[in-house]
Protein backbone atom coordinates (compact mmCIF):
# COMPACT_ATOMS: atom_id res chain seq x y z
CA UNK A 1 0.00 0.00 0.00
CA UNK A 2 1.38 3.75 -0.67
CA UNK A 3 1.92 6.59 1.02
CA UNK A 4 0.47 10.24 0.71
CA UNK A 5 3.14 13.12 1.15
CA UNK A 6 2.43 13.21 5.07
CA UNK A 7 2.64 9.67 5.32
CA UNK A 8 -0.96 8.56 5.62
CA UNK A 9 -1.88 5.36 3.62
CA UNK A 10 -4.40 6.88 0.62
CA UNK A 11 -7.50 5.24 2.63
CA UNK A 12 -6.11 7.49 5.55
CA UNK A 13 -6.04 10.49 3.68
CA UNK A 14 -9.13 10.27 2.25
CA UNK A 15 -11.01 9.70 5.60
CA UNK A 16 -9.57 12.30 6.65
CA UNK A 17 -10.42 14.54 4.14
CA UNK A 18 -13.95 13.56 4.66
CA UNK A 19 -14.03 14.62 8.44
CA UNK A 20 -12.02 17.72 7.30
CA UNK A 21 -15.29 18.60 5.18
CA UNK A 22 -17.91 17.83 7.71
CA UNK A 23 -19.15 21.66 8.26
CA UNK A 24 -17.96 22.94 5.36
CA UNK A 25 -20.07 25.17 2.69
CA UNK A 26 -21.22 23.37 -0.44
CA UNK A 27 -22.92 24.35 -3.87
CA UNK A 28 -25.10 21.34 -4.63
CA UNK A 29 -25.27 22.78 -8.11
CA UNK A 30 -21.60 20.49 -8.06
CA UNK A 31 -21.30 16.98 -7.91
CA UNK A 32 -20.50 15.37 -4.79
CA UNK A 33 -16.77 15.25 -4.61
CA UNK A 34 -13.99 17.17 -2.10
CA UNK A 35 -12.60 18.89 -4.14
CA UNK A 36 -15.74 21.15 -4.88
CA UNK A 37 -15.95 22.04 -0.98
CA UNK A 38 -15.38 26.15 0.21
CA UNK A 39 -12.84 27.77 1.85
CA UNK A 40 -9.54 26.44 2.82
CA UNK A 41 -8.59 23.74 4.86
CA UNK A 42 -9.96 23.51 8.50
CA UNK A 43 -12.54 26.12 7.49
CA UNK A 44 -15.97 25.82 8.55
CA UNK A 45 -19.18 27.50 8.11
CA UNK A 46 -21.22 26.07 10.92
CA UNK A 47 -19.71 26.10 14.86
CA UNK A 48 -18.09 22.73 15.25
CA UNK A 49 -16.23 21.82 18.61
CA UNK A 50 -12.43 21.09 17.98
CA UNK A 51 -11.21 21.80 21.22
CA UNK A 52 -12.70 18.11 22.15
CA UNK A 53 -11.41 15.51 20.12
CA UNK A 54 -10.91 11.53 19.98
CA UNK A 55 -9.27 9.38 18.24
CA UNK A 56 -11.41 6.94 15.67
CA UNK A 57 -10.88 3.67 14.65
CA UNK A 58 -11.74 2.21 11.08
CA UNK A 59 -11.50 -0.99 8.80
CA UNK A 60 -8.01 -2.28 8.51
CA UNK A 61 -6.39 -0.87 11.21
CA UNK A 62 -7.23 2.88 10.03
CA UNK A 63 -7.40 5.29 12.72
CA UNK A 64 -8.44 8.77 12.55
CA UNK A 65 -6.24 11.32 15.58
CA UNK A 66 -8.45 14.34 16.92
CA UNK A 67 -11.74 13.89 15.23
CA UNK A 68 -14.24 16.52 17.14
CA UNK A 69 -17.01 14.92 19.45
CA UNK A 70 -19.15 16.79 17.14
CA UNK A 71 -18.48 14.41 14.23
CA UNK A 72 -19.72 10.60 14.61
CA UNK A 73 -18.56 7.63 12.57
CA UNK A 74 -21.17 5.31 11.28
CA UNK A 75 -20.85 1.82 9.39
CA UNK A 76 -24.06 1.51 6.44
CA UNK A 77 -24.85 -1.82 4.73
CA UNK A 78 -23.05 -3.39 1.71
CA UNK A 79 -25.22 -3.78 -0.88
CA UNK A 80 -26.76 -4.19 -4.79
CA UNK A 81 -29.66 -1.14 -4.32
CA UNK A 82 -32.13 -0.14 -7.36
CA UNK A 83 -34.08 2.84 -7.92
CA UNK A 84 -36.94 1.25 -9.87
CA UNK A 85 -37.91 3.48 -13.03
CA UNK A 86 -39.05 6.73 -12.64
CA UNK A 87 -39.76 10.58 -14.61
CA UNK A 88 -37.38 12.72 -14.49
CA UNK A 89 -39.22 14.96 -11.52
CA UNK A 90 -39.23 11.84 -9.64
CA UNK A 91 -35.92 10.96 -10.13
CA UNK A 92 -35.00 14.23 -9.14
CA UNK A 93 -36.37 13.67 -6.00
CA UNK A 94 -35.13 10.47 -5.37
CA UNK A 95 -31.50 12.23 -5.59
CA UNK A 96 -32.78 14.97 -3.36
CA UNK A 97 -34.25 12.45 -0.63
CA UNK A 98 -30.74 10.27 -0.09
CA UNK A 99 -28.91 14.02 -0.17
CA UNK A 100 -31.54 15.34 2.67
CA UNK A 101 -32.28 18.26 0.32
CA UNK A 102 -35.75 19.73 0.13
CA UNK A 103 -37.01 21.25 -2.89
CA UNK A 104 -37.37 20.26 -6.71
CA UNK A 105 -34.18 21.40 -8.15
CA UNK A 106 -31.52 18.90 -9.78
CA UNK A 107 -28.79 18.48 -7.87
CA UNK A 108 -25.69 18.04 -9.52
CA UNK A 109 -24.81 14.77 -8.77
CA UNK A 110 -27.74 13.83 -10.30
CA UNK A 111 -27.10 15.84 -14.02
CA UNK A 112 -23.21 14.17 -13.61
CA UNK A 113 -24.59 10.82 -13.15
CA UNK A 114 -27.18 10.50 -16.09
CA UNK A 115 -24.95 13.11 -18.15
CA UNK A 116 -27.62 16.11 -17.89
CA UNK A 117 -26.48 19.49 -19.11
CA UNK A 118 -28.35 22.17 -20.39
CA UNK A 119 -31.62 23.82 -19.86
CA UNK A 120 -33.46 21.29 -16.82
CA UNK A 121 -37.21 21.95 -18.96
CA UNK A 122 -35.64 20.88 -22.16
CA UNK A 123 -33.70 17.67 -20.14
CA UNK A 124 -37.29 16.67 -18.47
CA UNK A 125 -39.32 16.99 -21.83
CA UNK A 126 -37.24 14.68 -23.92
CA UNK A 127 -36.91 12.16 -20.99
CA UNK A 128 -39.14 9.14 -20.62
CA UNK A 129 -37.81 7.18 -18.24
CA UNK A 130 -34.56 7.21 -15.42
CA UNK A 131 -33.19 4.30 -13.74
CA UNK A 132 -30.65 3.02 -11.63
CA UNK A 133 -29.11 -0.17 -10.56
CA UNK A 134 -25.61 -0.37 -8.30
CA UNK A 135 -23.72 -1.92 -5.88
CA UNK A 136 -22.24 0.13 -3.10
CA UNK A 137 -19.47 -0.54 -0.47
CA UNK A 138 -19.24 2.14 2.06
CA UNK A 139 -16.84 1.92 4.60
CA UNK A 140 -17.46 4.50 7.21
CA UNK A 141 -20.08 7.23 7.21
CA UNK A 142 -19.09 10.47 9.22
CA UNK A 143 -21.98 12.88 10.04
CA UNK A 144 -22.51 15.89 12.01
CA UNK A 145 -24.42 15.41 15.30
CA UNK A 146 -24.75 18.96 16.59
CA UNK A 147 -27.89 19.98 16.88
CA UNK A 148 -28.93 22.92 16.02
CA UNK A 149 -26.35 24.16 13.68
CA UNK A 150 -25.51 27.56 14.29
CA UNK A 151 -23.13 29.81 11.18
CA UNK A 152 -19.90 31.22 11.82
CA UNK A 153 -20.31 34.91 12.89
CA UNK A 154 -18.16 35.93 9.61
CA UNK A 155 -20.43 33.71 7.63
CA UNK A 156 -23.32 35.78 9.06
CA UNK A 157 -21.78 38.82 8.93
CA UNK A 158 -21.09 38.31 4.72
CA UNK A 159 -25.09 37.59 4.38
CA UNK A 160 -25.43 41.00 2.32
CA UNK A 161 -28.26 43.34 3.73
CA UNK A 162 -29.79 44.33 -0.26
CA UNK A 163 -30.64 43.07 -3.98
CA UNK A 164 -26.79 43.22 -4.80
CA UNK A 165 -26.10 41.18 -7.07
CA UNK A 166 -22.37 41.43 -6.68
CA UNK A 167 -22.43 40.75 -2.97
CA UNK A 168 -25.03 37.76 -3.53
CA UNK A 169 -22.78 36.27 -6.06
CA UNK A 170 -19.60 36.65 -4.22
CA UNK A 171 -21.27 34.99 -0.92
CA UNK A 172 -22.61 31.40 -2.70
CA UNK A 173 -19.06 31.31 -4.61
CA UNK A 174 -17.31 31.77 -1.20
CA UNK A 175 -19.89 29.68 1.03
CA UNK A 176 -22.19 27.60 -1.40
CA UNK A 177 -25.41 27.06 -1.10
CA UNK A 178 -25.43 24.51 1.89
CA UNK A 179 -23.46 22.83 4.68
CA UNK A 180 -22.19 19.41 4.51
CA UNK A 181 -23.32 17.32 7.34
CA UNK A 182 -22.22 13.76 6.14
CA UNK A 183 -19.74 11.92 3.99
CA UNK A 184 -19.80 8.58 3.07
CA UNK A 185 -16.18 6.74 1.78
CA UNK A 186 -16.29 3.62 0.52
CA UNK A 187 -16.97 2.06 -3.26
CA UNK A 188 -19.83 2.54 -5.56
CA UNK A 189 -20.70 0.74 -9.25
CA UNK A 190 -23.30 2.13 -10.73
CA UNK A 191 -25.44 1.43 -14.14
CA UNK A 192 -27.23 4.79 -15.23
CA UNK A 193 -30.21 4.10 -17.94
CA UNK A 194 -31.34 6.80 -19.40
CA UNK A 195 -34.30 6.38 -21.61
CA UNK A 196 -35.46 9.07 -24.35
CA UNK A 197 -39.02 10.51 -24.59
CA UNK A 198 -39.16 8.73 -28.44
CA UNK A 199 -38.75 5.19 -27.18
CA UNK A 200 -41.25 3.25 -27.25
CA UNK A 201 -40.20 0.39 -24.64
CA UNK A 202 -43.06 0.33 -21.86
CA UNK A 203 -41.81 1.13 -18.18
CA UNK A 204 -41.90 -2.89 -17.55
CA UNK A 205 -39.56 -3.60 -20.54
CA UNK A 206 -37.18 -0.77 -19.04
CA UNK A 207 -37.20 -2.44 -15.75
CA UNK A 208 -36.44 -5.95 -16.86
CA UNK A 209 -33.78 -4.34 -19.47
CA UNK A 210 -31.92 -2.72 -16.14
CA UNK A 211 -32.08 -5.46 -13.82
CA UNK A 212 -30.61 -7.78 -16.61
CA UNK A 213 -27.87 -5.32 -17.11
CA UNK A 214 -27.29 -5.39 -13.25
CA UNK A 215 -27.27 -9.05 -13.01
CA UNK A 216 -24.95 -9.57 -15.80
CA UNK A 217 -22.44 -6.67 -14.46
CA UNK A 218 -22.27 -7.89 -10.85
CA UNK A 219 -21.88 -11.76 -11.91
CA UNK A 220 -18.71 -13.16 -10.81
CA UNK A 221 -18.88 -14.85 -13.96
CA UNK A 222 -15.39 -14.03 -15.72
CA UNK A 223 -17.24 -14.17 -19.15
CA UNK A 224 -19.29 -11.21 -17.71
CA UNK A 225 -16.82 -8.54 -16.87
CA UNK A 226 -17.15 -5.65 -19.74
CA UNK A 227 -17.04 -2.11 -17.72
CA UNK A 228 -18.88 -0.33 -20.75
CA UNK A 229 -21.29 -1.84 -22.66
CA UNK A 230 -22.54 -5.27 -22.15
CA UNK A 231 -23.46 -7.46 -25.84
CA UNK A 232 -26.66 -6.34 -26.27
CA UNK A 233 -27.71 -9.49 -28.81
CA UNK A 234 -27.61 -11.47 -25.78
CA UNK A 235 -29.29 -8.96 -23.36
CA UNK A 236 -32.14 -9.51 -26.59
CA UNK A 237 -32.36 -13.22 -27.25
CA UNK A 238 -33.01 -13.24 -23.12
CA UNK A 239 -36.13 -10.53 -23.49
CA UNK A 240 -37.66 -10.67 -26.96
CA UNK A 241 -35.87 -6.82 -27.51
CA UNK A 242 -34.70 -5.73 -30.57
CA UNK A 243 -30.87 -4.75 -30.30
CA UNK A 244 -31.34 -1.77 -32.84
CA UNK A 245 -33.21 0.16 -30.23
CA UNK A 246 -30.35 0.33 -27.50
CA UNK A 247 -28.00 2.60 -27.68
CA UNK A 248 -24.75 2.56 -24.48
CA UNK A 249 -22.82 5.09 -23.25
CA UNK A 250 -19.38 3.42 -21.16
CA UNK A 251 -18.00 5.43 -18.89
CA UNK A 252 -14.19 4.70 -17.68
CA UNK A 253 -12.80 2.14 -17.80
CA UNK A 254 -14.06 1.00 -20.92
CA UNK A 255 -15.35 -2.09 -22.29
CA UNK A 256 -13.56 -4.82 -23.82
CA UNK A 257 -15.94 -4.85 -26.35
CA UNK A 258 -18.53 -2.78 -28.02
CA UNK A 259 -21.63 -4.07 -30.07
CA UNK A 260 -22.49 -2.76 -33.45
CA UNK A 261 -25.74 -1.19 -33.25
CA UNK A 262 -28.09 -0.50 -36.13
CA UNK A 263 -31.31 1.32 -35.34
CA UNK A 264 -33.11 4.04 -33.32
CA UNK A 265 -31.23 5.68 -30.40
CA UNK A 266 -34.13 5.55 -27.79
CA UNK A 267 -31.63 4.18 -24.45
CA UNK A 268 -28.81 5.36 -23.10
CA UNK A 269 -26.72 3.09 -20.70
CA UNK A 270 -23.97 4.63 -18.75
CA UNK A 271 -21.20 2.84 -16.36
CA UNK A 272 -19.59 4.66 -13.37
CA UNK A 273 -17.61 3.78 -10.64
CA UNK A 274 -16.62 5.93 -7.85
CA UNK A 275 -13.42 4.28 -5.54
CA UNK A 276 -11.45 1.21 -6.28
CA UNK A 277 -9.10 0.52 -8.85
CA UNK A 278 -10.45 1.91 -12.61
CA UNK A 279 -8.22 -0.26 -14.13
CA UNK A 280 -10.09 -3.66 -12.87
CA UNK A 281 -12.82 -4.50 -15.19
CA UNK A 282 -13.63 -7.46 -13.36
CA UNK A 283 -16.34 -6.22 -10.60
CA UNK A 284 -15.58 -9.10 -8.20
CA UNK A 285 -12.08 -7.55 -8.48
CA UNK A 286 -12.65 -4.41 -8.20
CA UNK A 287 -14.40 -4.46 -5.07
CA UNK A 288 -11.23 -6.00 -3.23
CA UNK A 289 -9.62 -2.46 -4.20
CA UNK A 290 -12.35 -0.19 -2.44
CA UNK A 291 -10.78 -0.75 1.14
CA UNK A 292 -7.26 0.72 -0.02
CA UNK A 293 -8.50 3.56 -2.38
CA UNK A 294 -11.99 4.32 -1.46
CA UNK A 295 -13.43 8.23 -2.59
CA UNK A 296 -16.88 10.06 -1.62
CA UNK A 297 -19.79 8.22 -2.45
CA UNK A 298 -22.48 9.97 -0.63
CA UNK A 299 -23.18 13.60 1.03
CA UNK A 300 -25.87 14.81 3.06
CA UNK A 301 -26.36 18.56 3.35
CA UNK A 302 -28.37 21.09 5.52
CA UNK A 303 -29.29 24.63 3.76
CA UNK A 304 -27.77 27.67 4.62
CA UNK A 305 -31.11 29.91 4.41
CA UNK A 306 -32.40 27.78 7.11
CA UNK A 307 -29.77 29.43 9.38
CA UNK A 308 -30.32 32.79 8.98
CA UNK A 309 -32.80 33.88 11.61
CA UNK A 310 -32.35 37.06 12.84
CA UNK A 311 -29.88 37.58 10.26
CA UNK A 312 -30.49 41.52 7.48
CA UNK A 313 -31.35 40.73 4.42
CA UNK A 314 -31.24 36.73 4.47
CA UNK A 315 -34.98 37.60 2.22
CA UNK A 316 -32.45 38.81 -0.30
CA UNK A 317 -29.91 35.62 -0.14
CA UNK A 318 -32.69 32.98 -0.16
CA UNK A 319 -34.11 34.50 -3.30
CA UNK A 320 -30.00 34.39 -4.97
CA UNK A 321 -30.15 31.44 -3.79
CA UNK A 322 -33.01 29.75 -5.14
CA UNK A 323 -32.57 31.10 -8.65
CA UNK A 324 -29.22 29.87 -8.57
CA UNK A 325 -29.99 26.30 -8.08
CA UNK A 326 -33.61 26.62 -9.95
CA UNK A 327 -31.64 27.90 -13.19
CA UNK A 328 -27.99 27.25 -12.54
CA UNK A 329 -26.34 29.80 -14.17
CA UNK A 330 -22.14 29.11 -14.85
CA UNK A 331 -20.62 30.95 -11.39
CA UNK A 332 -18.54 33.46 -13.49
CA UNK A 333 -21.90 34.41 -14.87
CA UNK A 334 -23.82 34.69 -11.71
CA UNK A 335 -23.43 38.32 -10.80
CA UNK A 336 -25.31 39.34 -14.46
CA UNK A 337 -27.39 36.17 -13.98
CA UNK A 338 -28.84 38.04 -10.54
CA UNK A 339 -29.06 41.72 -12.31
CA UNK A 340 -31.19 40.86 -14.67
CA UNK A 341 -33.86 39.05 -12.08
CA UNK A 342 -35.97 41.87 -12.07
CA UNK A 343 -39.46 41.80 -13.24
CA UNK A 344 -40.51 42.22 -16.44
CA UNK A 345 -43.04 43.85 -18.49
CA UNK A 346 -44.95 44.56 -22.49
CA UNK A 347 -44.70 47.89 -23.74
CA UNK A 348 -47.53 49.02 -24.24
CA UNK A 349 -49.25 48.01 -21.29
CA UNK A 350 -52.53 46.35 -21.74
CA UNK A 351 -55.85 47.43 -19.91
CA UNK A 352 -57.89 50.26 -20.15
CA UNK A 353 -60.31 52.15 -17.86
CA UNK A 354 -63.63 50.18 -17.24
CA UNK A 355 -66.39 51.07 -19.93
CA UNK A 356 -64.26 53.42 -21.81
CA UNK A 357 -62.78 52.22 -25.36
CA UNK A 358 -59.50 53.93 -27.14
CA UNK A 359 -60.88 55.22 -30.62
CA UNK A 360 -59.74 53.02 -33.06
CA UNK A 361 -56.81 54.48 -34.97
CA UNK A 362 -56.86 54.85 -38.97
CA UNK A 363 -54.40 52.66 -40.19
CA UNK A 364 -53.15 50.69 -43.56
CA UNK A 365 -54.29 47.51 -43.82
CA UNK A 366 -53.11 43.99 -45.27
CA UNK A 367 -54.90 41.76 -47.74
CA UNK A 368 -54.07 38.17 -48.57
CA UNK A 369 -56.67 37.08 -51.10
CA UNK A 370 -59.05 38.75 -53.11
CA UNK A 371 -62.13 38.40 -50.62
CA UNK A 372 -60.47 38.24 -47.54
CA UNK A 373 -60.84 40.39 -44.34
CA UNK A 374 -58.50 43.41 -43.88
CA UNK A 375 -55.63 42.83 -41.18
CA UNK A 376 -54.97 46.45 -40.23
CA UNK A 377 -51.13 47.39 -39.01
CA UNK A 378 -50.90 49.89 -36.05
CA UNK A 379 -47.86 52.13 -37.03
CA UNK A 380 -47.75 53.14 -33.07
CA UNK A 381 -44.11 53.69 -32.27
CA UNK A 382 -43.51 51.85 -28.77
CA UNK A 383 -40.08 52.50 -26.73
CA UNK A 384 -38.99 52.00 -23.32
CA UNK A 385 -36.28 54.33 -22.77
CA UNK A 386 -33.14 53.38 -21.02
CA UNK A 387 -34.28 49.92 -20.46
CA UNK A 388 -32.81 46.52 -21.48
CA UNK A 389 -35.48 44.98 -23.98
CA UNK A 390 -35.19 40.96 -23.52
CA UNK A 391 -38.32 40.05 -25.85
CA UNK A 392 -40.84 40.77 -28.81
CA UNK A 393 -44.06 39.64 -30.04
CA UNK A 394 -46.68 40.43 -32.61
CA UNK A 395 -50.68 40.79 -31.31
CA UNK A 396 -54.07 41.33 -33.11
CA UNK A 397 -55.84 44.06 -31.50
CA UNK A 398 -58.71 46.13 -31.28
CA UNK A 399 -62.23 45.57 -30.26
CA UNK A 400 -62.71 43.10 -33.71
CA UNK A 401 -58.90 41.85 -32.75
CA UNK A 402 -57.85 42.66 -36.46
CA UNK A 403 -55.12 44.92 -36.12
CA UNK A 404 -51.28 43.86 -36.26
CA UNK A 405 -48.96 45.59 -33.63
CA UNK A 406 -45.58 44.84 -31.88
CA UNK A 407 -44.90 44.95 -27.96
CA UNK A 408 -41.77 45.09 -26.57
CA UNK A 409 -40.59 42.80 -22.93
CA UNK A 410 -38.47 44.78 -20.97
CA UNK A 411 -36.70 45.07 -17.14
CA UNK A 412 -38.87 47.43 -15.25
CA UNK A 413 -35.82 48.70 -13.34
CA UNK A 414 -32.31 49.11 -14.75
CA UNK A 415 -29.71 46.56 -13.74
CA UNK A 416 -26.90 47.92 -10.90
CA UNK A 417 -24.28 46.85 -13.49
CA UNK A 418 -25.67 48.88 -16.12
CA UNK A 419 -26.04 52.17 -13.99
CA UNK A 420 -22.53 53.24 -14.62
CA UNK A 421 -22.71 53.53 -18.12
CA UNK A 422 -26.81 53.85 -18.95
CA UNK A 423 -28.08 56.33 -15.84
CA UNK A 424 -29.92 59.00 -16.60
CA UNK A 425 -26.69 61.50 -16.02
CA UNK A 426 -24.60 59.41 -18.62
CA UNK A 427 -24.49 61.09 -22.66
CA UNK A 428 -25.40 58.10 -24.86
CA UNK A 429 -26.97 60.42 -28.05
CA UNK A 430 -30.24 60.16 -29.55
CA UNK A 431 -31.64 56.99 -30.45
CA UNK A 432 -32.03 56.31 -34.21
CA UNK A 433 -34.29 54.28 -35.93
CA UNK A 434 -33.10 51.37 -37.78
CA UNK A 435 -35.06 49.54 -40.84
CA UNK A 436 -35.11 47.99 -44.65
CA UNK A 437 -34.55 49.98 -47.96
CA UNK A 438 -37.98 50.70 -49.21
CA UNK A 439 -36.92 49.94 -52.66
CA UNK A 440 -35.29 46.46 -51.60
CA UNK A 441 -37.62 44.08 -53.40
CA UNK A 442 -35.50 40.83 -52.94
CA UNK A 443 -36.50 40.81 -49.31
CA UNK A 444 -40.24 41.12 -50.27
CA UNK A 445 -41.78 37.44 -49.32
CA UNK A 446 -45.53 36.95 -50.27
CA UNK A 447 -48.09 36.27 -47.27
CA UNK A 448 -50.38 33.76 -49.39
CA UNK A 449 -50.65 34.42 -53.17
CA UNK A 450 -48.17 37.14 -55.41
CA UNK A 451 -50.84 39.49 -56.13
CA UNK A 452 -51.35 40.53 -52.77
CA UNK A 453 -49.55 41.56 -49.56
CA UNK A 454 -46.13 41.53 -49.13
CA UNK A 455 -43.76 41.10 -45.87
CA UNK A 456 -40.26 42.64 -45.91
CA UNK A 457 -38.18 40.20 -44.47
CA UNK A 458 -34.81 42.30 -44.02
CA UNK A 459 -32.67 41.71 -40.81
CA UNK A 460 -32.51 44.46 -38.88
CA UNK A 461 -29.14 45.03 -37.07
CA UNK A 462 -26.69 47.95 -36.09
CA UNK A 463 -23.81 48.17 -37.53
CA UNK A 464 -21.96 50.18 -35.76
CA UNK A 465 -22.39 46.88 -32.98
CA UNK A 466 -19.85 44.45 -33.39
CA UNK A 467 -18.09 42.05 -30.78
CA UNK A 468 -15.37 43.96 -29.35
CA UNK A 469 -16.36 47.13 -30.17
CA UNK A 470 -14.75 49.41 -27.32
CA UNK A 471 -17.18 52.50 -28.16
CA UNK A 472 -20.36 51.35 -27.17
CA UNK A 473 -22.73 48.56 -27.98
CA UNK A 474 -26.57 49.88 -29.63
CA UNK A 475 -28.92 47.41 -28.38
CA UNK A 476 -33.05 47.81 -29.33
CA UNK A 477 -35.08 50.05 -27.08
CA UNK A 478 -38.30 50.26 -29.44
CA UNK A 479 -39.92 48.75 -32.21
CA UNK A 480 -42.33 50.25 -34.65
CA UNK A 481 -44.49 48.12 -37.40
CA UNK A 482 -45.09 50.41 -41.13
CA UNK A 483 -46.97 49.56 -44.52
CA UNK A 484 -45.30 50.73 -47.74
CA UNK A 485 -48.31 51.25 -50.54
CA UNK A 486 -48.01 49.43 -53.76
CA UNK A 487 -51.42 48.78 -54.46
CA UNK A 488 -52.67 45.40 -53.78
CA UNK A 489 -48.97 44.17 -53.26
CA UNK A 490 -48.03 46.58 -50.52
CA UNK A 491 -45.42 45.76 -48.02
CA UNK A 492 -45.45 44.83 -44.41
CA UNK A 493 -41.96 46.06 -42.83
CA UNK A 494 -40.36 46.24 -39.22
CA UNK A 495 -38.56 49.52 -37.67
CA UNK A 496 -36.37 49.37 -34.71
CA UNK A 497 -35.14 51.92 -31.83
CA UNK A 498 -31.49 51.73 -31.12
CA UNK A 499 -29.74 53.42 -28.18
CA UNK A 500 -26.21 53.43 -27.29
CA UNK A 501 -24.78 51.62 -24.08
CA UNK A 502 -21.24 53.61 -23.89
CA UNK A 503 -18.30 51.63 -22.47
CA UNK A 504 -19.90 48.04 -23.03
CA UNK A 505 -18.87 45.56 -26.02
CA UNK A 506 -20.73 42.62 -27.29
CA UNK A 507 -19.68 39.35 -26.22
CA UNK A 508 -21.76 36.87 -28.59
CA UNK A 509 -24.62 37.19 -30.50
CA UNK A 510 -27.11 34.77 -32.23
CA UNK A 511 -30.46 34.68 -33.78
CA UNK A 512 -33.47 32.84 -32.43
CA UNK A 513 -36.06 31.19 -34.52
CA UNK A 514 -37.52 29.20 -31.99
CA UNK A 515 -40.99 30.86 -30.16
CA UNK A 516 -40.85 30.62 -26.60
CA UNK A 517 -43.15 27.83 -25.41
CA UNK A 518 -45.59 29.84 -23.64
CA UNK A 519 -48.67 30.21 -24.37
CA UNK A 520 -49.48 32.15 -27.40
CA UNK A 521 -51.98 35.64 -26.49
CA UNK A 522 -54.30 37.35 -28.73
CA UNK A 523 -54.17 41.04 -26.99
CA UNK A 524 -58.06 42.55 -27.65
CA UNK A 525 -59.65 45.29 -25.77
CA UNK A 526 -62.73 43.35 -25.13
CA UNK A 527 -63.70 39.73 -26.26
CA UNK A 528 -65.17 38.74 -29.28
CA UNK A 529 -68.38 36.72 -30.34
CA UNK A 530 -70.45 35.64 -33.39
CA UNK A 531 -69.47 37.38 -37.21
CA UNK A 532 -66.23 39.26 -35.20
CA UNK A 533 -64.84 35.64 -34.13
CA UNK A 534 -65.14 34.13 -37.49
CA UNK A 535 -63.04 37.20 -38.47
CA UNK A 536 -59.96 36.54 -35.24
CA UNK A 537 -59.90 33.23 -36.79
CA UNK A 538 -59.43 34.04 -40.16
CA UNK A 539 -56.72 36.78 -39.56
CA UNK A 540 -55.06 34.54 -36.51
CA UNK A 541 -54.08 32.37 -38.84
CA UNK A 542 -51.91 34.73 -41.12
CA UNK A 543 -49.71 35.90 -37.37
CA UNK A 544 -47.48 33.29 -35.13
CA UNK A 545 -47.88 35.84 -32.04
CA UNK A 546 -45.44 33.74 -29.99
CA UNK A 547 -43.15 35.37 -27.50
CA UNK A 548 -40.04 35.56 -28.58
CA UNK A 549 -37.99 36.24 -25.27
CA UNK A 550 -35.48 35.05 -23.01
CA UNK A 551 -34.91 34.94 -19.85
CA UNK A 552 -33.57 33.25 -16.39
CA UNK A 553 -34.54 30.04 -18.55
CA UNK A 554 -32.16 30.38 -21.27
CA UNK A 555 -28.51 30.21 -20.17
CA UNK A 556 -26.58 32.36 -19.16
CA UNK A 557 -29.73 34.42 -18.38
CA UNK A 558 -28.73 37.94 -19.09
CA UNK A 559 -29.93 37.96 -23.05
CA UNK A 560 -30.69 41.60 -24.74
CA UNK A 561 -32.39 42.28 -27.69
CA UNK A 562 -30.02 43.41 -30.89
CA UNK A 563 -31.96 43.20 -33.59
CA UNK A 564 -35.24 41.34 -35.30
CA UNK A 565 -36.86 40.66 -38.59
CA UNK A 566 -39.84 39.89 -39.87
CA UNK A 567 -40.33 36.59 -41.71
CA UNK A 568 -43.11 34.39 -43.47
CA UNK A 569 -43.53 30.47 -42.44
CA UNK A 570 -45.89 28.04 -43.79
CA UNK A 571 -48.53 31.15 -44.72
CA UNK A 572 -48.11 33.11 -41.39
CA UNK A 573 -46.36 36.42 -40.59
CA UNK A 574 -43.65 35.80 -37.81
CA UNK A 575 -40.78 37.62 -36.16
CA UNK A 576 -37.82 36.57 -35.18
CA UNK A 577 -35.12 37.76 -33.01
CA UNK A 578 -31.03 38.49 -32.54
CA UNK A 579 -29.91 38.08 -28.92
CA UNK A 580 -26.64 39.33 -27.41
CA UNK A 581 -24.93 38.83 -24.45
CA UNK A 582 -22.70 41.88 -23.49
CA UNK A 583 -19.16 42.44 -21.19
CA UNK A 584 -20.29 45.47 -18.70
Amino acid sequence: MGETENGYSPATHTAMNAVQAIGKGFDVNFDTRLLYCKGVTGSKIVEIDEGHGRDIYLYDQTVLPNVSRDIKNSQEPIGRLSSGVFNFNEMVEYFNKNANVSGSFPLGSFNSAFSFTGSTNINAATTKTLSMDGFYIPLAKFHLIKSPLVLQENVKRAVPTSWDPSSLSSFIENFGTHVITSVTIGGKDVIYVKQHHSSPLSTMEIKTYVQDIGNHRFSDKDSLTSSGQIKLKDKASSTGLDTGIFISQGIYPQPTSVPSLNGKEDVTVIFRRRGGDDLEQNHTQWAKTVQSSPDVIEMTFYPITALLDGVAGKEHLIRAISLYLEYKPPMEELRCFLEFQTPRIWAPIQGTIPGHQRKEPICPSLRFSMMGQKLYVSQEQISVGRKPVTGLRLCLEGIKQNRLSIHLQYLVSLPKILLPHWDTHVAIGAPKWLGPEEQDSRWFVPVKWKSFSHVSTAPIENPESSIGDLSGVYIVTGAQLGVWDFGSRNVLYMKLLYSRIPGCTVRRSFWDHTPDDKPKKVVATVGSSGSEGNIVNKLAKFVDMSEMSKGPQDPPGHWLVTGGKLGVEKGKIVLRVKYSLLNY
